[in-house]
């Protein structure tokens, strides 16, 4: 996802590398991480070539956070690929050379290492990028997480072994197939962690919300193609709401407004242009709120142009992400607490160059599942993301539309696990 500050993020590293500040950081990251052994861990993937999330996920494993095959690095160790398309940049073949990791003709062999057991104490499903096609009626990108899986449980049964399993980004496309691998994972008893970087990524300011707090109403900007970028909004912004009183309660209805509609909505108080402008504050830049008009806006794909998508939860809240294209190049969330008059923000800042470093907080997440031997944050978070982004794309189909949605009727409750700059992470890394 590019930067809306790549310029400033290039100088300030400069800086930061010339005043010996990333030495400092370094440091006190490697301190931090605890002497394990390794664990063995297989990838499976689409397409693997620079700076897709391939390569900025599984090359951490091989060459360490910074990838100076120096600490900090996760506790993992990648034996084995299983690499879907050889794309025209392809480095998968290259850093099996150069890392002795095997590259498998199958998803099972990536698995068993060509065995009757399973080899590995975790499996990767990487499945974004690649040439897939779209579905026919809403142009979503088909890719195969869902078959990634289904071939990863068929090993496991074949084996009478279950290890835990990390689905990067959405579940699925499609949203019965979300639900399906949840329940699959349930049924056999291992730990399933998906979803984006965004929840985990820097907050600037720092914002974790008081457990049980009392929200009225919240909104996130995002920006980007409306399925790609639309779907790490979602999970900002649900990261945000479910850790308010009883926790998410599920989503009855899920409306898009497209062209007109968005202003429409605005100004009929289905979300707010304070909240809206209290958001684009924490972003970089200067940016003016007011004089955002989604329908001058110029897109060259109906999937990048701007929209809002209007929830409506279980428990009564109502809360908005709006896909700011023309305006926004980041993503950012405010929202509004009872009994306070000022709206509580932040910008979900990204290293959108050089390592990527945001994608670290995935590696740490997974390699603390597999250790404790449960999800350290709830897979319903991106079950429920999922499937509003499912129903979002229908809507966008349709030229926006209002859609009660009964099936995401999902409640669940956060966990403790914190954030890049959380003040408990255990995790440091720069990110200017």
């Amino acid at each position: 996802m590019p930067s809306p500050s790549r310029r400033d993020f290039l100088q300030q590293s400069a800086h930061t590398l010339a005043g010996g500040t990333f030495a400092n950081w370094v440091s006190r990251a490697a301190a931090a991480e605890p002497r394990v052994d390794p664990l063995p861990v297989a990838a499976l993937i689409t397409s693997y070539y620079p700076v897709s999330h391939a390569d900025v996920i599984v090359s951490k494993i091989l060459e360490g956070y910074q990838r100076n095959n120096e600490a900090p690095r996760p506790a993992l160790k990648l034996v084995s690929m299983y690499v879907e398309q050889n794309h025209e940049h392809d480095i998968s073949r290259s850093l099996a050379e150069k890392h002795d990791v095997r590259l498998c003709r199958s998803i099972d062999e990536a698995i068993t290492l060509g065995t009757d057991r399973v080899q590995v104490r975790g499996v990767l499903g990487i499945a974004e990028h690649g040439n897939y096609p779209l579905t026919p009626e809403t142009q979503q990108k088909m890719y195969p997480r869902r078959r990634f899986f289904d071939e990863t449980v068929a090993t496991f049964d074949r084996c009478r072994q279950v290890v835990p399993y990390f689905n990067d980004k959405h579940l699925s496309y499609r949203w019965a197939d979300a639900q399906a691998m949840v329940d699959t994972a349930r049924e056999r008893r291992f730990p399933l962690l998906a979803g984006s970087s965004l929840p985990l990524t820097w907050r600037l300011p720092v914002l974790e919300l008081p457990r049980d707090c009392a929200i009225e109403e919240a909104l996130t900007i995002g920006y980007g193609p409306l399925e790609d970028y639309g779907f790490h909004a979602l999970e900002a912004h649900e990261c945000m709401l479910e850790r308010r009183r009883g926790g998410e309660a599920g989503v009855s209805a899920v409306e898009v407004a497209l062209g007109p509609q968005i202003r429409e909505t605005e100004r009929a108080g289905r979300w707010s242009s304070e909240l809206f402008a209290a958001a684009l504050r924490m972003l970089p830049g200067n940016k003016n709120a007011t004089t955002w008009d989604p329908l001058t806006v110029e897109y060259d794909n109906p999937r990048s142009q701007p929209a809002a998508y209007l929830l409506d939860h279980r428990d009564g809240l109502k809360s908005a992400v709006v896909m700011a294209a023309g305006l926004s190049g980041g993503f950012s969330f405010a929202c509004r607490l009872r009994g306070e008059s000022k709206p509580r923000a932040c910008w979900f800042k990204l290293q959108d160059w050089g390592v990527f470093g945001h994608f670290s907080y995935l590696l740490e997440a997974f390699e603390a599942t597999i250790r404790q031997g449960e999800a350290v944050y709830p897979i319903e978070r991106t079950l429920l993301t999922t499937g509003i982004l499912d129903r979002c794309m229908q809507g966008l189909a349709a030229g926006g539309s209002r859609q009660e949605t009964p099936e995401l009727a999902i409640a669940y409750r956060s966990t403790d696990w914190g954030f890049a700059n959380h003040p408990q992470s255990k995790l440091i890394l720069p990110h200017d």
